[in-house]
């Protein structure tokens, strides 16, 4: 426990037991910028059960009380959906050797607490006890920067992200498809992703 927080760390099947607070925790970060998701609670659970199919995904939750309130996921990148390995296939990358970071999402009002090197910790750490992962990786939505609901204030976490020691690589684009809000039909976005090699 940590400022009154509480952590809280599943692996493989136990993690079905917080698809309800992950799905809303998902809908209620990602529908700000940059990803301006229009989310779906039915959808998010579908989405979700990818992580009880992994005997090596985990899931690393924040409450406080009984809300959860961040939340990190990982999983090797050979038990993802083609969407996300196709990138490095076509590179002709061993996803094999690839540990795939999904969401690391808090509500606005936990930021600023460290909460965000304490999710790549926890993710890191998992990936290298196998022993068998020589890179681990994420991606992230490519907006353009005079986006209409870009707000003023927006910082981006590529300066975070990198001092984290991972690279952007442009070479490695997925494309995702899903409904921004206000908006009558879902389309696609490219996703960008970052490496580092341990």
């Amino acid at each position: 426990m940590a400022d009154g927080l509480t952590f809280v760390t599943k692996t493989g099947s136990e993690i079905a037991g917080l698809f309800d607070g992950l799905a809303r925790l998902r809908i209620a970060v990602f529908y700000e910028f940059p990803y301006l998701y229009e989310g779906d609670f039915d959808y998010e659970r579908d989405y979700l059960s990818i992580y009880t199919s992994s005997t090596k995904s985990l899931v690393h939750a924040v409450f406080d009380g009984d809300q959860m309130v961040g939340a990190t996921t990982c999983m090797p990148l050979s038990d993802e959906v083609e969407e996300v390995k196709m990138p490095f296939v076509k590179a002709g990358m061993d996803v094999g050797k690839i540990f795939y970071f999904g969401e690391s999402i808090l509500l606005p009002e936990y930021r600023r607490r460290g909460l965000g090197h304490r999710f790549f910790d926890v993710r890191e750490a998992h990936a290298l006890s196998f022993g068998t992962y020589t890179t681990t990786c994420f991606c992230a939505v490519n907006r353009p920067v005079d986006h209409p609901l870009r707000p003023e204030n927006y910082r981006p976490n590529d300066a975070f992200w990198t001092k984290r020691g991972y690279i952007k690589h442009p070479e490695l684009i997925a494309e995702f498809e899903w409904l921004d809000r206000n908006m009558d039909l879902p389309d696609k976005k490219e996703m960008d992703f970052w490496l580092r090699n341990f």
